[in-house]
């Protein structure tokens, strides 16, 4: 994984320099002011936590490094569509992978999105410069995901301030102890504990159940990866975590939203 990860952060670099050659930063900043204000990502799950009910992140996301193509390939894939039909079936919030190379997305999945629903999309995406903080801005993003595993500190933190400038929202990702004590240094209350191992690409919830426990008080713990059925809906709920960012168990479905519907119905109250 680490040698995928260094791959992919060498093509975002070249991808932002030909962004900004493209459309400069300051002019990307001055398209921003004149957008609508970010919807609250932050807000409609705490919002959800605070019942105590599932606050369900549901992704759109067509291929992965590992796996290839998830959507079924005889299925025209419709981003938009697809998060309506999340957005129908139950879900808090939408995230949206927009890396080109290597999960078959689009910037132009989260606009399309954004046009057609109200819930607040994350983009998801491999950020380290604070032109592609501004860049999701401009996308249309609410909200976005920094990974602890491809940052130093100061870019985390960099990133951290840009995204908070521009009134977006942080969800940052952790995968261990290390990752999580680096993540406490920022300000954002999302916490996303990714329960798939970096070199056996492995799921298992007890990572999320493990590092849960050590989150200062006052974050929200955000279950990612692994998360397949209601099972596992309900034994993430008994360990006090609601908010759950789950994609890949329903974009291989045909019909993604009514694969969330039925997990959401499914659910045991614990």
């Amino acid at each position: 994984m680490a040698d995928i990860l260094d791959t992919i952060m060498a093509r975002k670099r070249e991808e932002v320099a030909a962004a900004r050659r493209a459309r400069p930063e300051s002019l990307l900043l001055a398209e921003c002011r004149g957008s609508p204000p970010p919807r609250g990502f932050a807000q409609s799950l705490q919002e959800r936590v605070a019942a105590e009910k599932p606050a369900v992140i549901a992704e759109v996301k067509l291929a992965s490094p590992s796996k290839g193509r998830i959507f079924p390939a005889h299925l025209p894939f419709h981003p938009d569509a697809i998060a309506q039909g999340y957005a129908d079936n139950g879900a808090t919030c939408i995230s949206c992978l927009t890396d080109r190379d290597f999960f078959q997305g689009d910037g132009a999945f989260i606009t399309r999105i954004r046009e057609r629903i109200l819930l607040p999309v994350l983009r998801k995406d491999f950020l380290y410069d604070p032109y592609q903080v501004a860049e999701s801005r401009w996308l249309g993003a609410d909200a976005v995901l920094l990974i602890i595993a491809a940052l130093e500190r100061n870019q985390a933190l960099e990133l951290e301030a840009a995204a908070l400038e521009l009134g977006l929202d942080v969800l940052v990702e952790v995968h261990d102890e290390a990752e999580l004590e680096l993540a406490h240094d920022l300000a954002t209350p999302l916490i996303g504990i990714n329960n798939r191992n970096l070199k056996t690409f492995v799921t298992d919830l007890t990572t999320t159940f493990r590092l849960s426990r050590r989150v200062e008080a006052g974050r929200i713990v955000v279950a990612e990866s692994g998360i397949r059925d209601a099972d596992d809906v309900y034994a993430l709920m008994e360990h006090r975590v609601f908010a759950l960012l789950i994609g890949e168990s329903f974009m291989k479905e045909a019909d993604p939203g009514a694969a969330l519907g039925r997990m959401l119905k499914n659910r045991a109250t614990p």
